[in-house]
C-alpha cells in the first residue's frame, strides 16, 4: 500500500469476530500487526465512515473497513537554531528547562520546531541515531504545553543507563499543578490503570486497577496552598489549589488524568478540564486564566544518577512567568 492511499474492505461472515489488527495484517501483508495497531490508534481506520481507535475490536459482518495511510514525512529531523535554556551539560547528557509550547519530538502536526530539532543544532552530530532517528537522545518527555526540566542523553551508554532508571521508576520527578478546587484528602496517592480512550484518541482514560488492560499509573500528591472560596459551596471549599505531584510511573498525561479523576482538573486544561476552561466556579472573568492558554503544570524537579560519575543529580526549576502570574492572581482571590 502506498502513502496517501486509501483502501476499503467489507468484512464477510468468516471475518466476523476476528481481532481487528490481526485481520488487517492479513488483508494488507505489507503491514505488520504492530504497524496496523499503531495506525488504528492514530485514527487511520474508519468503520462505516466512523473512526475506530481500538485495535482489539472484533470485526462485524457487512461493515466496511477503510484504511488511509498517513502522508510520508521526512525520515530524520534537520537541525534548527532554536534557543535552549540549558541547566547543565557535559559529555553524557544535557538538562533543559523546556518552555511551554515546545514539542519534545517530531510527530503529527509538529514536524519542525521541536526540542529534537533544537538539540540537533546545539549538539551537532553527537546525537545522531541515539535512541532512534526521530527521537535522538530522548529518554522521557513532557507534554508540549507543560513546562519544566527534562534530561537528554548524548551517547548510547548514557541513553541506556538513563532509560533503565526511568523504566525502574527510580528517577525523582515532581510537578507543580494548579487545580480547580482542592483534592481531598489534602495528600494521598492515586493508583489506576491508564489506556487510550476509545471515544477520543487524544485522551487517556482511567481503568479499574484490577483491569487487565492499560498500564499502571501511580501519582503521589500533596496540596501546598489553597485559594479562595467557591461561591454557594460549604465553607472550606477552595476555588483552586497548588498541588505538588510526584510520579512513581510516567504515563502519557498521567497527572492531568489523575487530577481530573479526583474531580479537580488542572486550570487551563482544555482536554481534561470543563468546557469553560478559562473560568473558575464563581469567578468567570479572571484574566490570568483566560490568557494562560495551556494547562497549569510545571515539571519542577528531576533527579537521577549520572551515567558516568554515578553522582546523584537533582535539578529544580521555578515556576515560569505565566504560572507566577497565575499564582499571584489566585493569592488575591
Amino acid at each position: 500500500m502506498q502513502q496517501d492511499d486509501s483502501r476499503s474492505i467489507t468484512a464477510t461472515g468468516e471475518d466476523a469476530g476476528e481481532r481487528l489488527d490481526r485481520w488487517m495484517a492479513a488483508q494488507w501483508p505489507e503491514l505488520s500487526r504492530s504497524r496496523c495497531k499503531a495506525l488504528v490508534e492514530a485514527g487511520a481506520l474508519r468503520v462505516n465512515g466512523e473512526v475506530m481507535t481500538d485495535p482489539a475490536a472484533k470485526l462485524r459482518e457487512g461493515h466496511v473497513y477503510t484504511l488511509t495511510m498517513p502522508p510520508l514525512e521526512p525520515a530524520a529531523p534537520k537541525p534548527e537554531n532554536i534557543p535552549l535554556d540549558i541547566l547543565h551539560e557535559d559529555d553524557d547528557l544535557i538538562v533543559i528547562n523546556k518552555p511551554a509550547g515546545l514539542t519534545v519530538h517530531p510527530g503529527a502536526g509538529a514536524w519542525t520546531g521541536t526540542l529534537v530539532h533544537a538539540l540537533l543544532y546545539h549538539c551537532k552530530d553527537s546525537l545522531s541515531g541515539i535512541g532512534g532517528v526521530e527521537r535522538p537522545g530522548i529518554v522521557h518527555r513532557i507534554d508540549k504545553d507543560t513546562s519544566g526540566v527534562l534530561v537528554v542523553a548524548k551517547n548510547d551508554i548514557a541513553h541506556r543507563y538513563l532509560s533503565k532508571q526511568f523504566a525502574k521508576h527510580t528517577v525523582e520527578r515532581a510537578y507543580l499543578a494548579f487545580t480547580r478546587g482542592a483534592p481531598r484528602p489534602r495528600s494521598g496517592t492515586v493508583a489506576t490503570r491508564l489506556a487510550r480512550s476509545t471515544r477520543d484518541r487524544l485522551k487517556m482514560a482511567v481503568l479499574k486497577w484490577e483491569s487487565a488492560n492499560g498500564k499502571e499509573a501511580i501519582t503521589h500528591y500533596q496540596v501546598l496552598e489553597i485559594f479562595g472560596q467557591e461561591a454557594k459551596a460549604p465553607i472550606g471549599t477552595p476555588l483552586a489549589a497548588l498541588v505538588e505531584c510526584r510520579l512513581e510511573t510516567g504515563r502519557t498525561h498521567q497527572i492531568r488524568v489523575h487530577m481530573e479523576h479526583l474531580g479537580h482538573a488542572l486550570i487551563g486544561d482544555r482536554v481534561y478540564g470543563p468546557q469553560k476552561a478559562s473560568q473558575l466556579k464563581g469567578i468567570p472573568d479572571l484574566p490570568e486564566i483566560k490568557t494562560l492558554g495551556r494547562q497549569a503544570l510545571h515539571a519542577s524537579v528531576l533527579g537521577f544518577v549520572h551515567p558516568s560519575t554515578r553522582e546523584e543529580m537533582v535539578f529544580e526549576t521555578p515556576l515560569p512567568d505565566d504560572l507566577k502570574t497565575l499564582h499571584a492572581a489566585l493569592k488575591r482571590v
